[in-house]
């Protein structure tokens, strides 16, 4: 199973925090939020995956919720340097740094992977034993 980050917005906060601890006990990354202004910051981090949205969320603004999830003018990509690096850094995280099979999931050699954890600067996760080289 792969590790999802999830915005979770709903006013209650027993239902909220019940279901962020549902979603960490399955391995996920919950970012539980009560307040629509500060989901509407949190939806354009880089990073967020998936968002469940209570929609009778008082102050909600359901057309500005839906220009976030799908805005009507194209946004700019992102470089593919900034997305690769992102990946890479989630994909070491997955493996607890274990860089031989990080590069089997990435689908390259171990030589390119750690070529590339070199150009970004990434610290590859917790290099003990030698299974994280």
């Amino acid at each position: 199973m792969q590790t999802s980050h999830i915005l979770v917005l709903d006013p209650d906060q027993a239902r909220r925090d019940s279901l962020a601890q549902v979603l960490k006990a399955a391995g996920h990354t919950p970012v539980a939020i009560g307040d629509p202004a500060e989901a509407a910051r949190a939806l354009t981090t880089p990073g967020l995956d998936h968002a469940v949205v209570a929609l009778a969320t008082p102050g909600l603004d359901q057309a500005h919720l839906r220009e976030a999830i799908a805005p009507s003018e194209p946004v700019q990509p992102e470089p593919l340097d900034d997305v690769e690096r992102r990946h890479i850094a989630r994909t070491l995280a997955y493996t607890r740094g274990n860089k031989r099979r990080a590069a089997h999931l990435l689908g390259i050699a171990r030589s390119t992977l750690l070529a590339k954890v070199r150009k970004y600067g990434l610290n590859g996760g917790s290099d003990s034993g030698p299974e994280a080289e």
